[in-house]
């Protein structure tokens, strides 16, 4: 049963008829993992501890730097060269006291990674190289654990949710293929701060929405936001047959 405190803090939720109570105690007793606690990863965890999702796994192996400070909001100028786990479970803690928030100052490995997704009910990938993307939605796919995806760069963005327990579902790797790593990062192509905001925003609640089966998540679909000109495409994504990861067996 929530209390007191509890139905006071989430109650602009809990009057929405698709979370009430039953709803709102499915995210206090959810474990996320965020991998990545920057642009992408700051309003996922931030949103996530203030909708009052019960524990926060946090993994990136960065320190806060100046030229974080344009985007990554869960961090600030007395940040600056703490780890960024740390400073964001500073930031956590001062909005949400009452959830669990663990933090994991590494670069994890794709046998540490396993077994951190083994260990959660959903994964926000908050990532931006390829790499640590394939090698998340691997583990993904292995635990049947759903997994959101986010990027962002320049005025750009996009988002999907692959959810290999959800009969049609295609993973991350149906859409992109190993060795298309080229991928540009913001230190090097830019990015403008409200872009991360809108697309780590929509994770989150893509991310609520799943733990608490609410509407119509994102699976089967790539929304891909075009910020210049404030322009969205949607996407319909299928699986891919020859897919080494999904398919694999079947």
């Amino acid at each position: 049963m929530l209390s007191d405190n509890q139905l006071l803090r989430y109650s602009r939720q809990i009057m929405l008829g698709d979370v009430d109570i039953e709803g709102q105690q499915r995210w206090l007793d959810s474990r996320v993992l965020i991998l990545g606690v920057g642009g992408l990863g700051s309003p996922v965890a931030m949103y996530l501890a203030a909708a009052g999702v019960g524990h926060l796994v946090l993994v990136d192996d960065d320190q806060v730097e100046m030229t974080n400070l344009q985007r990554q909001i869960a961090h600030n100028t007395a940040s600056i060269g703490q780890s960024k786990v740390e400073s964001a479970a500073a930031t956590l803690a001062q909005i949400n006291p009452d959830i669990e928030v663990t933090t994991r100052a590494e670069r994890l490995d794709e046998a540490a990674l396993m077994e951190q997704v083994a260990n959660v009910d959903l994964v926000v990938d908050c990532t931006d190289n390829f790499t640590t993307r394939f090698m998340l939605n691997r583990a993904c796919v292995a635990h049947k654990k759903p997994l959101v995806s986010g990027a962002a760069i320049r005025m750009e963005g996009q988002i999907s949710v692959y959810h290999p327990g959800v009969e049609g579902s295609p993973c991350y790797q149906c859409l992109y293929k190993e060795g298309e790593d080229e991928a540009l990062t913001c230190s090097e192509a830019g990015v403008l701060s409200p872009l991360v905001g809108i697309i780590g925003s929509m994770q989150a609640l893509e991310a609520l929405k799943v733990l608490a089966s609410i509407g119509t998540p994102l699976i089967g679909r790539l929304l891909l936001l075009d910020a210049k000109h404030m322009e969205w495409r949607s996407l319909k994504l299928s699986p891919d047959p020859e897919c080494p990861t999904c398919q694999s067996g079947q």
